[in-house]
């Protein structure tokens, strides 16, 4: 297949006939306001593949132009982009003189996008993943709606979470392999220093990977690309911190070659918009380019992007209605300080090294080598006598008395560490308390009670912990490398080629931070007796110290090598682009511990597992003239399987996920884009499926695969199979009413649900402890027609803006959007909800009618936000650049209250459990919920010199 597609493009190569070509244009870029000349800005011919870069006095040129009207657009980072109708006639040259950029004061707003929607990114069960991280560097309307007023409420586009797009810094992926994501943190912060990108969207070609369904996202950090000068600004906002401070400086290259850029950043806030999330970081960045002649140039880039935060719990409807939206359960007083059980930590400094090569006139060549470690760290109290600290845990909540008033069982202290309650010297005991009173103490007992956690261990005969804080580590070491090609093979043909190699070694573990006040913590897990509750066989009853590791260490252990290759053909009507990829991917895991309940297959390396994947893909786009267009794209490619889904208890054994296959990805979309000097617009209809995909959950759960089927287990829960399927049309409008007044418009309607059903198993320890396989089958989960969860299907915006000659402007923005739906619970989704394994029969009252009334999907409300921006830029010295100016932005004016995703609890996974939870009006394991922001204001004071 691959040398029939070879064959195919060199002889389309060679059978093309190159489009007439006419006289040559050339112009001068320079800065409004300063009236110097501007360089490396990109020209661009909107219906070829022609672009020219201006040289140091500002100058581009074409040397040839394709017949007929053409559309030139002339744009910069920073700028505001002027677009030209060009009428060639008879042959004679166009200059078009001098070109005249006025600073784009909005890019304002797109150096703080990350700053509002970084928050929660990546949480498990979080529900809040987004790819709005990925519009950073567009214009188009459809796409700046979506980053700007549709990224607060985690919408995602095309439905598509962001393992399906790439992002890249200097052609190397950031993607995580444990997750398919890219962590963000890892340049946060160094909004100015990330500003040079180019994006494509969906399937669309790239000249730096294949990329996937959902787009690319390219970072360049080479100094020579940076515009000389220096940018310090100061922001305050009340999201997910409090203040933020950045200086950049870029030298721009010198007479003898040389070019820097240095970029530091500040970000804090004793508590952010949710109740006890603090939040600090600190970033910093340096890109040396040395250039050694007119074909070699060397570039050094360095990454330090130190980020901590404290996490918000979703909480049960019952405790939002008690306690309000803002409320988190994760922190309580200690010292007169919050302090947060629930920190998120991210420290991995990365190094790149890159190699420009221009081999000729027409021919680059690209070499990238990055080396990146440092650590993921998420903080968890552990309580291994089951005393829950959490003040929401469901036998401290008046839904627990009201729905079973013989029970009354907890540990409940006091602010000042006294035990309430009789205590039976086993378990303390709730006399006489009903659900009002619980109510009552909840209110005045909201949080956590670190003090009595001290108490607690501090009087333990032994000096062992009764409760400790860890953290869950992940420490990464990724040395990558990789060549990009990139050649133009005659005026209407280009290749770009790549070769990547990745090797990751991931150590992953539980460390202790704080002991409490107590002296030690035991290396058990008291649920198992004997050597079947020893974490690790080879150190048993191992009393660990702050700084030692407990509960779960391996490594896990990924080599990757992937190409691709990529042709792009421009002709006077049609442009066309093929291109394919492959890459075989090794994984591998290494236990560092001998568990009691795994004995024989959790220490040392285990068996490696190979995947090896391919894609092709290609589009066409007809020009009916320089302003209509008509745009198709299609991919269809295999993708390994992600390293958190690929092993079903890594914590504990080397066993691969039974069933374990590469995804099926099919993606295709059909636009047409107009471009006019006052009007444009883009419709887009599209489609994607994936086939075989992996998810992997841990919960408690009754009745479920434990030993006896009678009994609460903390169970893994595998689904293999499952297929999604997303479609809908996308809509982007921008109309420049008058020279200062513009009107925007953007839509998004999808359908994005489970196309099929799935396969689900279980994996219960206790099993494991009675020498049986783990593993318990669960066969159909029936997921069909289920919607995806965690993202609005319908957004809508319309926007006003008006852009001031005197520089400044003032924009609004009315945006609705619905349709978003809760994660549902798949072991609920399966026969064993419904029969009743000692029979063979459905329940009591389990009718397939009642069966689906209690298992519909719940539909979040659908809720509008308005928007505000503005800013005013002022020059303070004609002679240069020097300017003055601040960014302002009111998100959600009227303060809307809204869900942004959650989730089902699997607890009672049966229908008998679960119809008598939820007899009650306050369930005691109804679904959690996460909440969006509510009004939120942000600032933003800079001066460039």
């Amino acid at each position: 297949m691959k040398k029939l597609v070879l064959s195919t493009l060199l002889v389309l190569q060679a059978v093309f006939v190159f489009a007439q070509q006419n006289p040559a244009l050339k112009g001068k870029v320079i800065d409004a306001k300063s009236q110097k000349p501007l360089q490396n800005v990109v020209a661009t011919i909107q219906s070829t593949n022609q672009s020219a870069l201006t040289d140091f006095d500002g100058n581009f040129v074409f040397q040839s132009l394709p017949a007929g009207e053409q559309v030139l657009v002339v744009k910069s980072t920073g700028y505001n982009q002027q677009t030209f109708v060009l009428e060639p006639n008879n042959g004679e040259p166009l200059d078009l003189g001098v070109v005249l950029l006025e600073e784009d004061i909005t890019s304002e707003q797109q150096l703080s996008l990350v700053t509002i929607t970084e928050n929660d990114l990546g949480d498990d069960n979080s529900g809040s993943e987004s790819t709005s991280g990925l519009l950073q560097a567009t214009r188009d309307t459809y796409q700046q709606a979506a980053a700007f007023n549709w990224g607060l409420a985690r919408f995602r586009i095309r439905g598509l979470d962001n393992e399906y797009g790439v992002t890249m810094i200097n052609g190397i992926s950031m993607n995580k392999l444990y997750d398919g994501r890219p962590q963000w943190s890892n340049w946060g912060g160094l909004n100015d220093a990330t500003r040079n990108q180019e994006f494509t969207m969906g399937s669309a070609p790239s000249d730096y990977t294949f990329g996937s369904a959902l787009g690319t996202q390219e970072i360049n950090t080479r100094a020579s690309f940076y515009r000389p000068g220096t940018r310090i600004s100061f922001s305050g906002t009340n999201t997910n911190y409090s203040w933020r401070t950045m200086g950049t400086h870029a030298s721009g290259m010198n007479k003898d070659g040389w070019a820097y850029v240095i970029s530091a950043s500040r970000r804090w806030a004793q508590e952010g918009y949710f109740e006890g999330t603090d939040y600090g970081a600190n970033s910093l960045f340096a890109s040396v380019e040395k250039k050694i002649n007119d074909k070699h140039s060397l570039n050094l880039t360095s990454i330090y992007a130190q980020n901590s935060r404290g996490k918000n719990s979703p909480n049960t409807q019952e405790v939002t209605d008690i306690m309000g939206v803002k409320y988190n359960s994760y922190w309580g007083w200690q010292n007169g300080k919050k302090r947060n059980s629930r920190d998120k930590d991210v420290e991995e400094p990365m190094v790149m090294l890159s190699h420009y090569w221009k081999l000729s006139e027409s021919t680059t060549l690209n070499t990238n080598i990055a080396y990146q470690t440092g650590r993921i760290a998420n903080s968890r109290l552990e309580n291994p006598l089951g005393n829950n600290p959490d003040p929401t845990y469901y036998r401290k909540l008046p839904s627990y008395y009201a729905n079973q008033p013989d029970l009354w069982n907890d540990f409940v202290y006091d602010q000042n560490g006294n035990q309430l309650f009789e205590d039976d010297g086993i378990t303390p005991q709730f006399q006489n308390l009903d659900a009002q009173n619980a109510a009552a103490f909840f209110r005045s007992n909201p949080q956590i009670n670190w003090n009595a956690m001290y108490i607690a261990n501090q009087n333990t005969a032994t000096g062992e912990s009764a409760y400790a804080l860890t953290e869950q580590r992940n420490d990464d070491t990724t040395i990558t490398a990789n060549m990009l090609l990139n050649s133009s093979l005659s005026n209407n043909i280009n290749f770009n080629a790549g070769v990547n190699f990745r090797k990751v070694k991931s150590h992953n573990y539980a460390v202790i931070t704080d002991l409490l006040g107590g002296d030690y913590f035991l290396n058990v897990d008291r649920f198992f007796l004997g050597d079947n509750g020893q974490f690790d066989l080879n150190n048993p009853n191992q009393q660990v110290t702050e700084g030692g590791t407990v509960g779960y260490n391996y490594n896990l252990r990924a080599n990757v090598v992937d190409g691709f290759t990529q042709f792009k053909f421009t002709y006077d009507s049609f442009d066309f682009y093929l291109a394919q990829s492959f890459s075989r991917t090794e994984y591998q895991r290494e236990g560092l511990y001998r568990s009691g309940n795994y004995a024989n297959n959790s220490y040392g390396k285990g068996a490696s597992e190979v995947f090896e994947n391919f894609g092709f893909k290609g589009g066409l786009t007809y020009k009916l003239n320089g302003r209509n267009y008509f745009d198709f794209n299609g991919l269809y490619q295999t993708k390994a399987p992600n390293l958190r889904n690929s092993f079903y208890n890594a914590r504990r054994s080397n066993e691969f996920t039974e069933n374990l296959t590469s995804e099926n990805v099919v993606s295709a979309d059909a636009s047409y884009i107009l471009r006019m000097p006052k009007f444009k617009a883009r419709i887009t209809g599209f489609f994607s499926r994936v086939k075989d995909a992996t998810e992997i959950a841990f919960f408690y759960a009754e009745n479920v695969g434990d030993a006896d089927g009678d009994e609460d287990s903390f169970i893994t829960e595998i689904a293999t199979g499952i297929q999604k399927q997303n479609m809908g049309a996308e809509l982007g409008l921008e109309y420049q009413i008058t020279s200062t007044l513009k009107a925007t418009a953007a839509a998004s309607y999808g359908q994005y649900i489970y196309s099929g059903n799935a396969k689900l198993q279980t994996s219960d320890d206790a099993l494991a402890a009675q020498g049986s396989s783990p593993l318990t089958d669960f066969g159909t989960v029936y997921l069909k027609n289920y919607h995806q969860p965690g993202m609005p299907q319908q957004a809508y915006s319309f926007g006003l803006e008006y852009r001031d000659p005197n520089f400044w402007w003032i924009g609004a923005n009315a945006n609705y959007l619905s349709n978003s739906y809760i994660s549902i619970s798949k072991i609920m989704r399966t026969d064993n909800f419904s029969i009743d394994d000692a029979t063979g029969d459905n329940y009591s009252g389990a009718t397939p009618e009642t069966v689906r009334d209690i298992l519909e999907q719940e539909k979040f409300d659908g809720f509008a936000l308005i928007n505000l921006t503005g800013g005013k830029s002022w020059r303070i010295s004609k002679a240069n650049r020097n300017t003055v100016g601040f960014f302002a932005s009111v998100n959600n004016v009227f303060d809307t209250k809204y869900k942004t995703g959650g989730f089902e609890q699997s607890r009672k996974a049966t229908f008998p459990d679960l119809q008598a939870d939820q007899a009650f009006n306050s369930p005691s394991f109804g679904p959690k919920y996460f909440y969006g922001y509510g009004r939120t204001f942000f600032v933003n004071l800079y001066i460039n010199f």
